[in-house]
């Protein structure tokens, strides 16, 4: 069976989904987006998700195109059609269709895409053995925070990495210090067994995975700080880890080359990843019904 997609009121074969040319997405990036991880037929703090796309939208002044019900059984009816029990789910929301113009449309709506494919999970080499990040300038615009589709800095600085064979590159800014991955949010463990991370501001992302792993810790009384960290800094730590709905907890066991701590997993970090897949199986079976 082809893929099934939602496209601005419709819901259509994947390969014939379109949006307009004049859509302000396609033209300037006027537009936000969320993935939602499935797994195991369970959709990964989704409210969660749909809060922070409000935000953004709210951040842009963009109206939202329906109320939060039915954009959730939309949701719910595309992992069905799909047939996705481990995968993801991509929302994402423009200003929509109007005349090219740099200023807002009076008159635009906003357009509504969603669709749902399956994953492979990651290789058991990346668990076993960790990733390597490699280091970039941080080149992006000053509002981070935002969930914008505006990522052509993050895809060349994952190609970096991926011309590098690198999982991930973390992005540093002018005074040396890490703000996050081009699609992940960055940590790392100090040898005395503390958990830092950056401090949310306009400079980075507020990860939902980054929430959840933050809960996490503190329940199980794990020290955490919230601050700034440098590259040296994160070269020396004990360990490090990113965050993210696709790479849940993911070890990194080398930065730039040099190897983090002893060179594989840590205890800190593989505790986190187990216990967040442990939460992730908490969420209730995906479900047509809302209630």
């Amino acid at each position: 069976m082809s893929r099934i997609a939602y496209v601005d009121g419709r819901y259509v074969p994947h390969s014939h989904a379109q949006v307009s040319m004049d859509d302000r997405g396609y033209q300037f990036a006027d537009g936000v987006y969320e993935v939602v991880t499935i797994r195991q037929k369970r959709m990964v703090d989704e409210l969660g998700h749909l809060a922070r796309l409000d935000r953004s939208l709210r951040e842009l002044e963009i109206e939202r195109p329906m109320k939060e019900r039915p954009m959730r059984q939309i949701m719910r009816r595309l992992v069905t059609l799909n047939k996705v029990e481990n995968g993801i789910l991509y929302i994402q929301i423009t200003r929509g269709v109007a005349r090219r113009d740099h200023a807002f449309p009076a008159d635009a709506n906003a357009v509504l895409v969603v669709s749902a494919r399956p994953t492979r999970p990651h290789p058991a080499a990346y668990i076993e053995d960790g990733v390597s990040v490699i280091s970039i300038p941080d080149i992006r615009w000053a509002r981070r925070d935002i969930k914008s589709t505006s990522l052509l800095p993050n895809v060349l600085g994952k190609q970096q990495a991926v011309e590098a064979g690198a999982f991930e590159a973390w992005m540093v800014d002018d005074a040396g210090d890490v703000t996050e991955g081009t699609a992940s949010n960055a940590w790392i463990v100090t040898k005395e067994g503390h958990i830092i991370t950056r401090n949310l501001g306009t400079e980075i992302l507020s990860g939902i995975t980054r929430l959840a792993v933050l809960k996490i810790a503190q329940e199980s009384q794990i020290k955490i700080v919230e601050r700034s960290f440098t590259l040296e800094e994160a070269k020396q730590a004990a360990e490090a880890f990113v965050t993210s709905a696709s790479a849940f907890v993911m070890p990194v066991t080398q930065i730039d080359g040099s190897a983090i701590g002893a060179g594989k997993p840590g205890p800190i970090s593989q505790k986190l990843r187990a216990a967040y897949i442990a939460f992730m199986e908490l969420e209730p079976l995906i479900s047509n019904e809302l209630e």
